[in-house]
């Protein structure tokens, strides 16, 4: 696991013991986001959520750290694995012009997401 993130925002220590719990999983912090993904399969990219800071100042510190745009694809791997998915909706953590390249999945994540919720609610509602 290759983690990015503003210092403020970086992955809590608890998560980090969790993982290291398992001896195959490996985990790297890194400041870069085209040093985080050089070699990924996966970019999960989350927007930095203004209501979760106390006050304007501490938000603004952080927004727009990372932005995946054009420019960064340029640098993303170019392999059948690379994707970018994101939980939606999105702020300006992704611009609109990745959209249309084939690596960005998060349509496609929203979408299955929809189709397995369905599925859930069918199951618990006893009409599958």
């Amino acid at each position: 696991l290759c983690y990015c993130a503003p210092k403020s925002l970086e992955m809590p220590a608890y998560v980090q013991e969790y993982v290291a719990q398992y001896p195959t999983a490996t985990q790297t912090s890194f400041e870069s986001l085209e040093e985080a993904s050089k070699d990924a399969n996966i970019l999960y990219v989350t927007r930095i959520q203004k209501e979760r800071f106390e006050t304007e100042e501490a938000y603004s510190a952080v927004k727009g750290s990372y932005i995946v745009d054009s420019a960064f694809m340029e640098t993303a791997p170019v392999n059948d694995k690379f994707r970018v998915l994101h939980p939606l909706p999105r702020v300006d953590e992704i611009a609109t012009t990745v959209d249309s390249d084939p690596r960005a999945a998060y349509f496609r994540q929203m979408e299955n997401g929809m189709y397995v919720r369905m599925a859930l609610l069918a199951l618990v509602m006893g009409t599958v």
